[in-house]
């Protein structure tokens, strides 16, 4: 091997792979060239990058910090307790595990912990805003667990608590979660304790999604009042792509055991160096900012986009994504997805509340402010995105070359162009 591939050396990746070299730089160009407005991303700092490429990828280290299975875990040892302390200072947790490889699998633990197959857990329906790992047929937790769904209040869209309550009483479960991927609303978590105390459940919050607003202070924390709360590190966090649990020290032991060894062996140790990377820099008051930002951003384009007719569900956001309802302007979710692709914009179709269409064609949008808002982007440019998803999904196309689509393009290009994303 030459001595070129000791490092992070991209001229050496080109000269040896020119093909998954040019994929890099392509998706670099995608990133700094489009609009992107997936509530669920964002961009990583060079310096978690640099600790994703780092040595550390190539130690194996099963088990936990001085309870290893293998030697020459000293240095590893360092970087994950970093990311333990880290971590439970930024949530003010008694206990963290930071080894699961994603959110799903974060999950994946949480139930074994705390469940056997077949037992009952109460969560938000994926088409009322949850999640696939959160009991829906086509996942595991759907096939191994009793799952019941609770959705929202047909009015208000938003969590429907009595029904929580009702069915939690019915079904007595043994766990209830709280959370999903398409809920703009502030969740009572102290509701969700309450019920959980009357009947008996432990109480989990799946922060996937609103997990870096917590740690920027932006939002109230799930974490005073859940038994335990799993999170991924790459959406509004900034982090690497990744997972992590915190919770209370009663369950550390459990949670513990069902990570490593129940449901996954060696942990990824450069992934853990970049979690504590990324722990310290939300525990900055420029994160903060940033928190109070994406907030702000994502309020200005749901209203902008309801002026456009584009209906923000529940009447608007507390959080980093709005759900909007395309049903006024005539367009379903899939062709907006794609009419705003061709003009630079990338979102996502999703259901809404009782939705008439099928999940795949979806009657809307998921638009989230993550990513603009690392790029600088502030209440102006969210006012202008508003109205190139509009124009792009309305009066464009999905062909590319359609003249709605360039012009919208233009825009995009000349914006992205001011705020870059990963400057040079």
């Amino acid at each position: 091997m030459s001595d070129t591939f000791y490092g992070s050396d991209y001229e050496a990746l080109e000269a040896f792979d020119p093909d998954i070299a040019g994929v890099l730089l392509s998706e670099l160009g995608r990133l700094r060239g489009g609009l992107q407005l997936i509530a669920s991303e964002n961009f990583s700092s060079p310096a978690v990058l640099t600790a994703l490429g780092s040595t550390l990828s190539n130690k194996y280290a099963e088990g936990y910090p001085g309870r290893r299975y293998y030697g020459g875990c000293s240095e590893v040892d360092k970087a994950e307790t970093l990311a333990i302390e880290r971590c439970k200072a930024l949530f003010d947790a008694d206990h963290a595990n930071v080894q699961a490889h994603s959110g799903a699998s974060a999950n994946q633990a949480v139930y074994g912990a705390f469940l056997t197959p077949g037992e009952t857990i109460l969560a938000m329906s994926l088409p009322h805003g949850g999640h696939l790992t959160h009991g829906t047929k086509m996942s595991f937790s759907g096939k191994w667990f009793d799952a019941v769904h609770y959705g929202v209040d047909k009015d208000t869209e938003d969590i429907d608590y009595d029904e929580v309550e009702r069915l939690a009483k019915e079904h007595r479960p043994k766990v209830i979660l709280a959370g999903g991927s398409a809920i703009p609303r502030l969740i009572d978590f102290a509701r969700f304790r309450a019920i959980c105390d009357e009947v008996g459940a432990i109480f989990w919050v799946d922060a996937a999604h609103f997990i870096g607003l917590v740690a920027g202070k932006a939002i109230p924390s799930p974490v005073p009042f859940a038994d335990v709360v799993s999170f991924t590190t790459h959406k509004v966090l900034r982090g690497p792509r990744s997972g992590a649990i915190v919770c209370r020290e009663e369950h550390a032991s459990a949670i513990d055991r069902a990570v490593f060894p129940m449901m996954q062996g060696g942990p990824q140790m450069h992934t853990i160096a970049a979690k504590a990377v990324n722990f310290k820099e939300c525990a900055t008051t420029g994160y903060q900012a940033y928190a109070a930002q994406v907030i702000a951003n994502a309020n200005v384009l749901a209203t902008a986009l309801g002026e456009y007719g584009i209906r923000p569900t529940t009447g608007g956001t507390d959080t980093h994504l709005s759900l909007h309802d395309l049903q006024s302007v005539l367009v379903t979710g899939v062709e907006a997805e794609a009419r705003c692709d061709a003009a630079g914009i990338t979102l996502n179709k999703n259901a809404i509340p009782f939705d008439p269409q099928k999940p795949n064609i979806a009657s809307g949008i998921r638009v989230g402010t993550p990513c603009v808002t690392t790029q600088g982007m502030g209440a102006d440019e969210m006012r202008t995105i508003a109205r190139l998803i509009a124009t792009a999904a309305t009066k464009g196309d999905a062909d590319p070359d359609h003249p709605v689509s360039k012009e919208v393009r233009a825009e995009v290009t000349d914006l992205v162009a001011r705020f870059p994303a990963y400057p040079r």
